[in-house]
């Protein structure tokens, strides 16, 4: 007996089944003929005929008459009786089954399968009605062509959805009743199945008409309202203006995908909701920004240095490395070199040289202030879901710039705080980083934005509050304070012209003398920079102005000696050399924010116990210094040791109203304790700076061109200064150095010999 396997099967006496003529010829081996009778089995998976096994089939099968064979190919099989498989077999590639008959147990009388029937067909019927006319009256008429539960069953064969295992229950099933009911959940089960099924995709049909038909509205309502702004474009409303520039503006699409999902959020808020003040906000600045990549223009070097002349005297060390990096963008045609940290004084420029820049490149500038920034969020925005959220500073300054490649000075950075609102300085880190910030992304428009393009400047009066990793990001550049010729010079070209202009005063009204300026210079200001000059100049225009207006004179000259009819503020007092030398006093050098300045270090012994008294307000490291230096005094004229026992030391630094730190008065202290020691007075002329060790090592200092002009000006005449400071002369203006005999030395030793007092043990 010949067996093919089945996958599709509801066995019952009288079902029809359909099968290719392939079939019967690729697994069976044999042509199908009309009235031939079949095995069929149920083979558990699907598997190539070469690896079947017996295991693979069940063990209940049927028997099936061939009873059509048409011209297509197809084979109609009528299945006659239940088989038991008693075994299989596999012969030249064939399958071959040996089989009994397997009985049914007829439980169900005819009466009883015509009422079954009848149920299932009314069943069947209700569920038609569901369906749409044409396909119901189609579907009625092949129903009522059935006679027998079976004949439906096997008609509606292939569209139950059971799996092959369900069928072979019913296939195994002896009973016929049984049998019956299985088939009825089966038929119940299909039918719920295609209920929800059409169900679900009636629901999803309308939703989809619905959607549709609102998207056919709002689209009709934009042609409407393009056409209204086209006709009143005064009039155009919000979410059409944010359209046209959300298209326009050149976001990359993170930000357009972000822009008009906040868009599509203020179009369903409406403008009577409370936050559509604030979409409107955030859409205001990223539409306002600019995204577009600017084009790298050609650089004219000779042109750059022309405005850097024009607007800066001296400063020749910082244009030159200016002029450097603007030579390395025009031959990269991009934004490249370091980020550069001006470090100076107030008032020597550094600021107004970030303009200058700009206006050599031919590009926008923007200034941010980071003095007293001590939040996080003033870099990298607030987040929107906090009230009165505002986007960074950066940010902010990128948008007042109105380009995507600014010149941007980010003033003050050693004057950025930290507590508990994050570390604005670690936020700066990304911002100037050129590996990170082609997508820095600020938390209130928290979309990235290409800061690449953009030339960052940093200014700072000094290093020491900056934190070593944002400092390793920058290129130091200081700026030494102008020399006196150099002020002149500011003000005679810069300074004064524009004063004159700002109050309204004709060149040939006023008339400043030289000696004038130079007073002022000398007498009225104490600063390494231009500021206090600048505002004497300006309340020198201000009161020329009064007398002028006041018709008193028609033109005006101010010499030296009337400045003090037009200066309010009295003459500054600065240090000088001292008129007489005495034993204990030293002249030294100090470094201040507003630049170099002369310092006495004043000694004395007096009564007592061998205590030290320190006065002159002091820090904690220049303390250390008077330990140092007394405890090396004490080493190198071991046989003056005894006054300090016998004696008192006062140690005292005048203008004790003002803090004083540091460690470069460690010479100063030593060479005044062994004047003292030795009852022998230093020269008023000589100066020193530099910071000792007990090995009596002289150590490098800072601030070495702010401390040799402050010795120019007060008159000394010969500096000690470490010899590992030898270098930083080159930052000394030439006039200063001219005026000055500057000694490099390495030994305290050599200090002291050099200043006339004995020669230590040491």
């Amino acid at each position: 007996m010949v067996s093919i396997p089945c996958y599709n099967l509801i066995l019952a006496p009288g079902m029809l089944y359909y099968y290719q003529e392939s079939f019967f010829t690729e697994l069976a081996g044999v042509k199908p003929r009309r009235g031939e009778k079949v095995a069929m089995i149920v083979q558990k998976e699907q598997k190539p005929l070469e690896q079947l096994t017996e295991e693979d089939f069940y063990p209940i099968g049927a028997i099936a008459k061939i009873t059509e064979v048409d011209r297509n190919g197809n084979v109609g099989l009528s299945i006659e009786e239940r088989i038991n498989v008693d075994s299989i077999g596999f012969v030249r590639g064939y399958v071959r089954v040996e089989a009994t008959k397997r009985e049914d147990v007829i439980d169900c009388t005819e009466e009883d399968e015509k009422e079954f029937f009848r149920q299932m067909k009314n069943k069947l019927l209700s569920y038609i009605q569901s369906l749409d006319v044409q396909a119901g009256m189609f579907i009625r008429g092949f129903i009522f062509q059935w006679d027998t539960i079976w004949e439906m069953m096997a008609a509606m064969a292939n569209y139950l959805q059971v799996s092959t295992e369900e069928k072979y229950k019913v296939l195994e099933a002896d009973s016929v009743k049984e049998r019956l009911k299985q088939l009825e959940n089966i038929l119940f089960q299909t039918l719920e199945i295609y209920k929800v099924s059409n169900d679900a995709e009636s629901k999803q049909n309308e939703s989809h008409e619905k959607a549709y038909r609102e998207e056919a509205i709002k689209r009709q309502i934009e042609i409407l309202q393009k056409e209204l702004d086209e006709m009143h474009p005064e009039n155009v409303s919000d979410v059409r203006k944010f359209e046209q520039k959300i298209a326009s503006c050149g976001m990359n699409e993170t930000a357009r995908a972000e822009a008009e999902k906040v868009l599509n959020r203020m179009k369903q808020e409406g403008k009577d909701s409370h936050e559509y003040g604030l979409l409107y906000d955030y859409l205001d600045f990223v539409t306002s920004l600019s995204w577009k990549k600017e084009p790298f223009e050609s650089l004219d070097l000779k042109e750059a240095e022309r405005v850097l002349d024009e607007d800066h005297f001296g400063l020749e060390k910082v244009k030159k490395r200016i002029i450097e990096q603007l030579a390395v963008m025009a031959l990269n045609k991009t934004q490249s070199g370091s980020i550069l940290l001006f470090v100076g004084p107030p008032g020597t420029g550094k600021t107004s040289i970030g303009q200058s820049i700009a206006k050599a490149l031919g590009r926008s500038y923007s200034r941010v202030s980071l003095g007293g920034v001590r939040d996080e969020a003033e870099i990298r925005g607030h987040r929107r879901t906090y009230i009165g959220a505002m986007p960074g500073r950066i940010m902010e300054g990128i948008k007042r710039s109105g380009t995507s490649n600014p010149v941007m000075v980010l003033d003050e950075v050693d004057k950025l705080a930290k507590d508990y609102g994050g570390d604005p300085s670690s936020a700066l880190l990304e911002v100037l980083d050129p590996e990170q910030n082609n997508s820095f992304t600020d938390h209130y428009m928290n979309v990235p934005y290409d800061l690449s393009d953009v030339l960052f400047v940093c200014t700072a009066n000094n290093l020491d509050t900056i934190p070593e990793p944002l400092l390793n990001r920058m290129e130091v550049i200081p700026f030494p304070g102008y020399t006196a010729d150099e002020k002149y010079q500011i003000a005679r070209k810069h300074l004064l012209p524009k004063a004159m202009k700002t109050m309204g005063i004709r060149q040939q009204n006023l008339r400043v003398t030289e000696g004038a300026i130079r007073t002022i210079i000398s007498d009225y200001t104490m600063e390494s920079g231009v500021r206090g000059l600048k505002k004497n100049l300006d309340t020198l225009c201000r009161a020329a102005a009064v007398s002028l207006v006041k018709g008193e004179k028609k033109s005006l000259t101010i010499s030296e000696k009337r400045l003090k009819e037009f200066l309010s503020q009295k003459p500054i007092r600065h240090d000088s050399i001292l008129e007489e030398k005495k034993p204990g006093v030293v002249t030294g050098l100090a470094w201040t924010q507003a630049g170099g300045d002369i310092l006495f270090i004043e000694t004395m012994f007096t009564q007592g116990k061998g205590h030290t008294v320190i006065t002159g307000q002091l820090g904690d490291v220049m303390k250390e210094s008077v330990q140092i230096a007394v405890s090396l005094v004490k080493g190198m004229y071991p046989e003056k040791a005894e006054l300090f026992e016998k004696n008192d030391l006062h140690i005292h630094v005048p203008a004790g109203a003002v803090p004083k730190d540091g460690p470069s008065a460690g010479i100063t202290l030593t060479t005044a304790l062994s004047s003292l020691v030795n009852d022998m007075s230093v020269s008023p002329e000589i100066a020193m700076t530099g910071e000792v060790s007990l090995r009596g090592f002289v150590m490098p200092i800072g601030g070495l061109p702010e401390k040799l002009m402050a010795a120019q000006r007060a008159g000394i005449k010969r500096v000690f200064i470490p010899r590992e400071n030898v270098d930083d002369l080159d930052e000394v203006a030439a006039e200063v150095k001219e005026k000055l005999k500057i000694v490099p030395v390495h030994r305290i030793r050599e200090v002291l010999e050099q200043s006339g007092l004995p020669k230590p043990a040491m």
